[in-house]
């Protein structure tokens, strides 16, 4: 069952972590891949300096404030794009960055895109994700509640074992930089980081 809208206006931390354990689908080029959520970074928007809408609306965060269950793509280091979901509560432009994912679907696919046949490290981190499933900057703004997107995210059998640490890369945020607001699939060997 793909999760529907609401699911995304609850509270933000708890979006991300309902979203371990569910499973994330591409459709691009022709191909299906899909892999069980394992690492989700959650960002809190105005009050949070590591969130990309902390200093307000700009064009690169445009789909923060259109919805909730909206793709928010951007690029790092000039080469590697990032998926986010726009969530939380209504007038804030929340989301839930992806980190990592277990291949569960379209592996061939995923290891021709990737380059490496490597099961654990061919969505075991952000870049790495997107590459896999073929996610760029095409698919901002797409609606992952809808079963007719190129991207979408099905429920999860739920009750998985969760755990929580600091979010990844945000040295720059002062305190924010160890608010534990980073879930991973306990025991996973696919997440980018032990935490």
């Amino acid at each position: 069952m793909i999760l529907p809208v609401e699911f995304y206006k609850s509270d933000t931390l708890t979006v991300a972590r309902e979203l371990i354990g569910c499973t994330l689908v591409s459709h691009v080029g022709g191909a299906e891949t899909r892999g069980v959520i394992v690492e989700a970074e959650a960002y809190r928007g105005p009050i949070d300096p590591a969130a990309h809408s902390y200093k307000g609306r700009t064009e690169r965060v445009r789909a923060l404030y259109e919805g909730k269950g909206l793709a928010y793509i951007y690029l790092i280091y000039g080469m590697h794009w990032c998926l986010n979901i726009s969530c939380g509560p209504e007038d804030s432009p929340d989301c839930v960055l992806l980190r990592a994912l277990e291949p569960t679907g379209g592996v061939e696919t995923m290891s021709k895109r990737r380059h490496t046949d490597r099961l654990a490290n061919l969505c075991s981190g952000p870049g790495k994700l997107t590459a896999a499933l073929g996610v760029t900057r095409e698919l901002y703004g797409a609606r992952v509640y809808d079963g007719d997107s190129k991207l979408f995210v099905e429920s999860g059998e739920g009750g998985v074992p969760v755990e929580t640490s600091k979010r990844v890369g945000i040295d720059y945020a002062g305190e924010a930089k160890d608010w534990p607001w980073r879930f991973t699939l306990s025991g996973s060997k696919y997440v980018s980081k032990r935490p």
